[in-house]
């Protein structure tokens, strides 16, 4: 196999390698919001761990900024952050080194006195979803209001309410407020469809990609098919010698004497060449006078 060979079958295996997995960014505790000098652990999930994936985030103070540059510190695959303060409040996501991202998520650090613990990822529909309104000193549980988009949803005793079979009319903006406590920062939910995908039609652009992607991938497999089926049948010729080159190996010389011989055994013997020296010695001054 030579050498373009080669090369062309590692481009195309190294196209159909290309990692399509994605890591999750996973928190503890589990909510999308938190109170100043708590302690958050962040994690990439990955599938492949090859993949390099970077924690990064983007707050009001700084953008596309990594763990450790500036905040939280390295554990593993884990970001911790020991001590929150509000300017850790943006949005997290995961990055591997050809530039994929996970899902995004947004965090908020509150300095007040009452935070709405909710998911901080995507809500499946069909699911039940409960929302805590949270006090920063006891007693925490305590009747609140909990408002969505704005508008009043209901008053819970027990200061956290549940929503059954959520659905996409769920989704928006909610936060809760307690008296002689203070109101929470708001913070979105999302609802995803039923097997934790939005539906392609919601997505006109999604449905475009990937039957363009299936296409693709397919046509690289009978390319690399190809590729190989050819580098494998194909035979390496005998390179012809040239005067003044200067590659000439052993294995040549060797190719080159061979046809040689070969050539010597099946031809006649050259005839000799008569050349004007010849005719001038054998000329003398009697013939031309007997002429």
């Amino acid at each position: 196999m030579d050498q373009t060979c080669l090369q062309l079958l590692l481009f195309v295996t190294s196209l159909l390698s290309c990692s399509t997995d994605q890591a999750r960014l996973t928190v503890s505790p589990s909510s999308s919001q938190l109170f100043k000098d708590e302690f958050v652990s962040l994690s990439c999930e990955e599938d492949d761990s090859s993949a390099g994936w970077t924690l990064r985030r983007n707050t009001t103070k700084r953008q596309m900024t990594q763990c450790g540059d500036g905040w939280g510190r390295t554990a593993g695959s884990s970001c911790n952050i020991s001590l929150t303060v509000p300017l850790d409040s943006g949005v997290y996501w995961c990055e591997s080194r050809e530039g994929s991202t996970s899902s995004i998520i947004n965090i908020t650090v509150s300095g007040g006195s009452v935070i709405l613990q909710s998911p901080v990822l995507p809500v499946m529909e069909g699911h039940d979803v409960t929302l805590h309104c949270q006090t920063k000193s006891p007693p925490s549980k305590l009747p609140a209001d909990f408002y969505k988009d704005g508008s009043l949803i209901r008053t819970e005793p027990t200061g956290h309410m549940t929503i059954h079979h959520v659905t996409k009319s769920d989704e928006g903006l909610y936060k809760c407020h307690i008296s002689s406590h203070g109101e929470s920062p708001p913070s979105w939910i999302s609802v995803t469809g039923q097997e934790g995908e939005d539906s392609l039609s919601d997505n006109p652009l999604l449905s475009v990609l990937l039957p363009v992607a299936s296409v693709s991938g397919l046509l690289l497999l009978v390319l690399l098919f190809l590729l190989v089926r050819r580098c494998v049948q194909r035979k390496p010729k005998a390179r012809e010698v040239k005067v003044g080159e200067d590659d000439i190996t052993y294995s040549d010389i060797k190719i080159l004497h061979r046809q040689r011989s070969n050539r010597q055994k099946n031809e006649p013997p050259p005839e000799p060449e008569v050349v004007y020296s010849s005719l001038r010695s054998d000329f003398t001054p009697s013939s031309q006078f007997n002429h």
